[in-house]
């Protein structure tokens, strides 16, 4: 049976649980199988860097960390659910990669 798998990546966490809260709600109307939302590891980009320009003084340094959230949904190909999870409002701050498997 062909199946689409949907990967979701964002840096927030809160649009990114909603988005596939409103994926499970589509499937559920169209009674096509899910499984997942699957939690994939966290990615962490940290950078640090010194606080004066200069580079006299104190060394001193700020430590900044961005985290990428990633989720996997697979689910069973039906035409109308297709559709349906394509019309969902995507944020900016996600993104979103749809492919189809065999």
């Amino acid at each position: 049976m062909a199946k689409a798998r949907i990967n979701l990546a964002s840096t927030d966490i809160d649009q990114l649980n909603q988005i596939c809260e409103s994926i499970k709600d589509i499937a559920e109307k169209t009674k096509v199988n899910i499984s997942g939302p699957v939690p994939l590891p966290t990615r962490r980009l940290k950078h640090t860097v010194r606080k004066t320009p200069c580079g006299s003084g104190k060394a001193s340094f700020d430590n900044f960390e961005m985290r990428i959230h990633k989720r996997v949904i697979d689910l069973g190909v039906n035409e109308r659910a297709l559709r349906l999870v394509m019309r969902v409002h995507i944020p900016e701050d996600v993104q979103i990669q749809i492919e189809m498997l065999e």
